[in-house]
């Protein structure tokens, strides 16, 4: 009952009783919940405070004509069902509420209609900012968010954008420990299991592999080396085809974690067993990687990294001295040693 007179009295506030409350002057709550950095910080502190003791709630759509700015980041992912990109949002929003900003949530599934439909919603929304974390998308799509000058983020992808970052993944370091790993184990027999060569970082992720196990000085067998397409059935169906072949590779790497767990229900079904017939690296290291049977030993590239740092250059740009010009921040990757790597059984 509390509860609910509470929301009920919550609804009648405005603006007006905040100021009266905190004891300042309506031009100093509207400054402080639009998050003006000049307004004094024991003034923003009783603002706070009154907003908390009312159960304020602003009217965001208002504040948004008034300031010009929605206090809103756009976000568009690829594929929600993959527990790296919740993982990643879930990051993204707690970095971006914290420095008072809400996040509008897109999903293209790799689908250049569904990339034109987020980006006509960020456009409505007047979104201040987007990170495009697609890993791969239709340039064309993104004229509009160019056009109107909306600060913008890619991954690995350099933009023309003045307004613009991009976060350019180091594949081949992680990649490059994985391989080396494996050839440490006593494998000379590695295969490989790409994610959809139509994306950019699939092609980098492949590329960082072949490139590495020429460092390693260990041989390369092109039958071994399959297109998945990101998902478990895509790495159950490429380990199958594999496991076809009369010659059969001692350890896959993966091009992302879920593969790796498909090719874990795969060689399952085959009735052999990883490490001891198979070692097998992933990449991402998404969570669950930690709690499959053996634990995944895979390539971590950091949600956490990855959404610090896209945030931080929204705001850089969006920031009132914030200058323009493209910004670059190198994404780390490493190995991560679990349970599914071993020596092979010969």
């Amino acid at each position: 009952m509390k509860s609910s007179s509470k929301r009920s009295s919550a609804q009648k506030t405005d603006i007006h009783d905040v100021a009266a409350h905190a004891g300042v002057s309506i031009a100093t709550v509207s400054r402080t919940l639009n998050h003006v950095p000049t307004v004094d910080a024991a003034l923003a502190a009783r603002v706070w405070k009154a907003v908390a003791e009312l159960d304020y709630l602003p009217n965001t759509q208002a504040r948004a004509l008034v300031s010009g700015k929605s206090r809103l980041l756009g976000l568009i992912v690829s594929e929600i069902t993959n527990p790296f990109f919740p993982e990643l949002i879930q990051e993204f929003e707690r970095i971006a509420v914290d420095q008072g900003y809400e996040i509008l949530i897109g999903s293209t599934s790799h689908d250049p209609k569904k990339m034109d439909t987020c980006v006509r919603r960020m456009l409505e929304r007047k979104v201040d900012g987007v990170a495009i974390m697609t890993f791969g998308f239709e340039e064309i799509v993104l004229d509009r968010l160019i056009a109107d000058e909306i600060p913008l983020v890619f991954i690995d992808v350099a933009s023309k954008h003045p307004r613009s970052g991009v976060l350019s993944v180091n594949y081949r370091e992680g990649i490059q420990e994985g391989v080396q790993h494996l050839a440490a184990l006593g494998h000379r027999k590695i295969g490989f299991i790409s994610g959809p060569l139509h994306l950019r970082s699939a092609q980098a992720r492949k590329s960082a592999f072949l490139e590495s196990m020429q460092s390693a000085a260990v041989p390369i067998n092109p039958k071994w080396i399959v297109e998945g397409d990101h998902t478990l059935e895509g790495g159950r169906d490429a380990m199958q085809t594999i496991l076809s072949q009369k010659a059969l590779p001692t350890a896959v790497m993966c091009s992302n974690d879920m593969t790796a767990i498909g090719v874990q229900h795969a060689v399952f079904e085959a009735r052999l067993r990883i490490p001891e017939d198979l070692s097998l690296i992933g990449f991402d290291n998404i969570h669950m990687a930690e709690y499959t049977i053996p634990p995944l030993t895979t390539v971590q590239m950091s949600c956490k990294d990855l959404a610090q740092k896209a945030v931080r250059i929204l705001l850089s740009h969006l920031s009132p001295e914030g200058g323009k010009g493209e910004i670059e921040i190198t994404i780390g990757t490493r190995l991560i040693v679990r349970q599914t790597t071993g020596q092979p059984r010969n």
